[in-house]
């Protein structure tokens, strides 16, 4: 079995394009994986256009070596754009070679160690302003299954806040607490804003509201102001979906900068390096949690990792979506009334595309927006469930 093509689509998703990637061989066989980078799609598929040259005519299943070959000879090396776009590329392979054995892309990594993950909630609170809203928006949440709740309460702060900023800020935080109660975890995002004095007072702030972590208090590349924000923070700290494979996660680890470790496996370099990141984080005794606000094909993915990992500990996955996320795929994800997703089945990754819907949403810009007071708005009015209930 040879590589015959390597295809990209794009598709509208409100805040940002879907980019997807169809990898055909000469068989009849074909993987499929997601290369969403926010803001920089274009950028990417230039990166895909350049990997479909050099990898028509090899060998699908033989994916660590074709992976290690095209890093290498790239001369730069990581980075956003080059990372997405071969994890993509290594994802639509495991899909490939799953699917030509008739097998879940778990039995590939390992054997399936469980047939559930963990999940907490993102996006749920889209369109909400006050604390009474996200307390609304909570408890919709809780009563459609989930037990876990994550977002970003900070508005359009950058690097610090003033105190009766920040008081307000976590008034929605105290509400949904007193709302959803203490059987329902919470996880704050800072999306990488704070300086170091700000983000030891925003944890300071939030430790008596019972939260999980603290996700990404300072910018992502600043090991060091992570690892000291760590050492004075009475609350967890987690961070990784803006690192990229080993040689970013090893001194992360290493330095004792994070509870929770958080790759994407759109970026960090697809089903391989995350199985090894998850395996050095166990070495290290911290808990695997990947980043995963994501479509169809990196959660499928993601969900396959989560059989397969011993020390998976949370799946994140988006409450509500695009009304045509349903459409574009034959995605089906169950929510139990633990507030677990359990893991499909179906051979490979476990998803077919729908070529047709997909070319009903077409590509629209979305330029970034953590750093407005839009940020709230991730999902649009219309946002619905895609969910199944156990």
């Amino acid at each position: 079995m040879r590589i015959s093509a390597l295809e990209t689509i794009v598709v509208d998703f409100y805040r940002t394009n879907l980019v997807l990637v169809v990898l055909r061989t000469d068989e009849g066989v074909t993987g499929v994986a997601e290369a969403t980078l926010e803001g920089q799609e274009h950028a990417v598929l230039g990166a895909l256009r350049l990997l479909a040259e050099k990898v028509v005519g090899l060998d699908p299943t033989r994916i660590t070596r074709t992976v290690y070959e095209l890093g290498r000879d790239a001369y730069w090396r990581g980075g956003p754009v080059t990372m997405t776009a071969l994890s993509a590329l290594e994802t639509a392979m495991w899909d490939v070679s799953a699917r030509a054995l008739g097998v879940p892309v778990h039995r590939l990594l390992g054997g399936r160690g469980r047939d559930r993950v963990r999940a907490y909630a993102n996006g749920w609170f889209s369109g909400a302003r006050t604390p009474e809203d996200f307390a609304a928006a909570a408890l919709r949440t809780v009563d459609q299954g989930f037990r876990g709740l994550k977002w970003d309460p900070f508005e359009a702060a950058d690097q610090t806040l003033a105190p009766r900023d920040l008081a307000r800020m976590l008034e929605p935080v105290a509400a949904v607490r007193e709302a959803v109660g203490d059987d329902v975890e919470l996880f704050i995002d800072a999306h990488g804003r704070f300086d170091v004095p700000t983000a030891i007072r925003v944890a300071r702030a939030l430790e008596p509201h019972g939260i999980v972590f603290l996700e990404e208090p300072t910018p992502p590349l600043g090991l060091d102001a992570l690892a000291e924000v760590r050492s004075r923070s009475p609350i967890a700290i987690a961070a990784g979906e803006r690192l990229f494979g080993r040689d970013a996660f090893v001194p992360l680890l290493a330095r004792g900068a994070v509870d929770y470790v958080q790759p994407d496996v759109t970026h960090a370099g697809g089903l391989s390096e995350l199985a090894f990141i998850a395996t050095l984080a166990s070495a290290h005794s911290v808990p695997f949690a990947p980043h995963n606000p994501s479509g169809p094909l990196s959660t499928a993915a993601t969900l396959q990792l989560g059989a397969a990992a011993a020390d998976f500990r949370y799946l994140e996955i988006m409450a509500v979506d695009v009304p045509w996320r349903a459409d574009i795929s034959d995605e089906h994800l169950v929510l139990t009334a633990e507030g677990d997703v359990m893991i499909p089945e179906g051979p490979g990754l476990g998803v077919e595309l729908d070529l047709e819907a997909i070319a009903e949403h077409p590509y629209v810009p979305h330029p970034m927006r953590i750093f407005d007071d839009a940020v709230a708005d991730i999902r649009p009015p219309d946002a619905r469930s895609y969910f199944h209930r156990a």
